[in-house]
């Protein structure tokens, strides 16, 4: 089955990194995954949440959201619906998978991730550049003498993957995602497993199928990761 795009089924979207994309934020990305297109900016602040007080841990967060014409019609400028905070506390849980908390120290990193184009895989593509602008906001504070190293445990990166008349297909757009039978997001560190969404939106799957689809998921992310790992890299 040809895709919209011309892509093979396993190859993912044209994915670009451009970092201290904004003035301000101590770490800010934006990131391009084909027509979909997110600013993610990382903010430090010292202190944590009450509840962390005296801990000695430190905690990472995220919000998200979306511009009115990110979309082909306006939408309500930050209108909070179920489905920005399940984003929102899905990036934050991914995030902090790849963050060691305790040498952290008592400080917070705010992530915030604004989509200024929709194409689908706007969460896919928040947690990948997201984890970008969060390891220069760690190169900030060691440069700051706020922490002695970048307390990061691996990469974090995240792609979709579906099923579509039944063929499997990787990191897909808004037109592939609307017509999928099987569509899910995953998340990795590294190679191992942070999360996994997976919905039967107009059939049933087998376990083989699952088995395919997270395989084909793995092979997205390595991909993701040797991006990420090359715009760290550059300065």
């Amino acid at each position: 089955m040809p895709r919209v795009d011309g892509r093979s089924n396993d190859e993912l979207r044209p994915v670009e990194f451009v970092k201290g994309y904004l003035k301000h934020p101590e770490g800010s990305v934006l990131v391009s995954t084909g027509e979909t297109k997110v600013i993610c900016t990382a903010t430090v602040e010292e202190g944590v949440p009450g509840w962390l007080n005296g801990s000695g841990r430190g905690w990472v967060t995220a919000e998200y959201g979306m511009l009115p014409r990110s979309t082909n019609e306006r939408m309500k400028r930050y209108k909070v619906s179920g489905r920005t905070q399940e984003i929102q506390r899905l990036i934050g849980r991914s995030l902090r998978a790849a963050v060691d908390m305790k040498r952290l120290g008592e400080n917070t990193i705010k992530i915030d991730c604004d989509v200024i184009q929709a194409d689908g895989g706007t969460r896919t593509a928040s947690i990948t550049g997201a984890f970008v602008a969060l390891c220069d906001a760690l190169d900030f504070m060691v440069n700051m003498d706020m922490i002695h190293e970048r307390p990061i445990l691996g990469n974090v990166a995240a792609v979709s993957v579906g099923l579509i008349k039944d063929e499997l297909l990787l990191d897909l757009n808004y037109v592939e995602d609307s017509s999928a039978d099987v569509d899910m997001n995953i998340v990795m560190l590294d190679d191992e497993f942070v999360e996994v969404q997976g919905t039967a939106e107009g059939a049933t799957f087998k376990r083989r199928i699952l088995d395919d689809m997270l395989d084909l998921a793995s092979k997205g992310i390595d991909k993701l990761i040797e991006y990420q790992n090359s715009a760290l890299s550059s300065k």
